[in-house]
């Protein structure tokens, strides 16, 4: 009896050695991250040779263990440990961040739609050396909020004489950021900042022909109302936004075309053309309640000093801007082509 006391107590010891071993003397995690890409790869070792010990998928959470150079292990919370890169991992304050502005284009009105041209990177903010948050795949559906210039960084910064600096320097090139959130193929939603030149806009025909005649690149546009044509289906009438010249424009969009559609001709006209603005997105859309019904529009136009709101009112298909309470006489279009 007493050997199997004895026993008893060695077995009662050893276990709770090995709990406090293995429970009690893990070392804590010096912070948090969270996975930064669709699939991150953690590794044995940072060390060429090496195997893959677990895969994070994006948004879990690691807890950080040991940094070595840009390598860092984490712990998974199923326990396993690796090494990744610090490029495919997010700070807790930067996860915060990307929540905070997923949150916040999902209050906000969709100004386009397009697709990912090309494998692409989304930035925290707008610009080439801001945080990023994720990489996109080519042919990801993203939704377009806001759009904004951003000087392009030089490759070589050469330091100018006093003489130089005193003349000074040419306008820097700007190019195009716009703020999106992408769909993603299991139905996650993230938001961010992507350069403009890598999305696809998805406009719909035949509104893509009707502004390469007009020598007009699309930037967003709106469906109006809708009509019904001879065959009796419903035909949605456009506002169609665009620019001409190449991006990093102050102006979000300097032109305006409405068109609408025929039925004595069956195709599409424009009724309606401002190439006189310095439009500002978002754009306040009052869509028609019934069928061929009046519509209006308004926008920040950015030409003088000081902002001032534009708003237009379509009634059938004549486009008059509203002044104190009053509509303007709509501008006429140019003389209407078959395309």
């Amino acid at each position: 009896m007493r050997k199997l006391l004895i026993g008893f107590v060695v077995v009662v010891v050893i276990s709770v050695a090995l709990y406090f071993r293995l429970h009690r003397s893990a070392k804590p995690p010096a912070e948090t991250a969270y996975a930064g890409n669709r699939e991150v790869t953690l590794w044995s070792t940072t060390a060429q040779v090496r195997s893959p010990v677990a895969t994070a998928s994006f948004g879990d959470r690691l807890d950080v263990m040991n940094r070595f150079g840009d390598q860092v292990q984490v712990r998974t919370a199923l326990g396993a440990t690796g090494w990744a890169s610090e490029r495919d991992l997010l700070s807790a304050e930067l996860w915060q961040n990307s929540k905070d502005l997923n949150a916040a284009t999902e209050t906000r009105p969709v100004e386009a739609r397009g697709r990912t041209r090309v494998l692409s990177n989304m930035h925290l903010e707008p610009g080439r050396d801001t945080p990023r948050l994720r990489q996109l795949n080519k042919n990801v559906a993203v939704d377009l909020f806001e759009r904004r210039p951003v000087e392009v960084p030089s490759p070589t910064v050469a330091k100018a004489s006093d003489q130089e600096s005193a003349a000074g320097s040419p306008e820097a090139k700007k190019e195009d950021w716009w703020l999106v959130r992408a769909q993603l193929p299991d139905q996650t939603r993230v938001s961010g900042w992507i350069l403009g030149r890598f999305i696809d806009l998805e406009v719909p025909a035949p509104l893509p022909d009707y502004a390469s005649s007009a020598g007009m690149r699309i930037v967003a546009w709106f469906e109006l109302n809708h009509v019904s044509d001879s065959t009796g289906e419903m035909k949605p009438q456009y506002l169609v936004v665009g620019a001409r010249g190449p991006e990093g424009h102050a102006c979000d969009f300097t032109v305006m075309r409405v068109l609408t559609w025929g039925n004595q001709r069956q195709r599409y006209e424009t009724a309606f053309v401002d190439s006189d603005v310095c439009g500002k997105l978002p754009l306040k859309l009052m869509q028609a309640t019934a069928p061929g019904g009046d519509a209006s529009f308004a926008f920040q136009d950015l030409s003088n000093r000081a902002p001032e709101e534009r708003l237009y009112r379509m009634h059938q298909t004549i486009v008059g801007r509203v002044r104190e309470g009053a509509a303007q006489p709509a501008k006429r279009a140019a003389p209407k082509r078959k395309h």
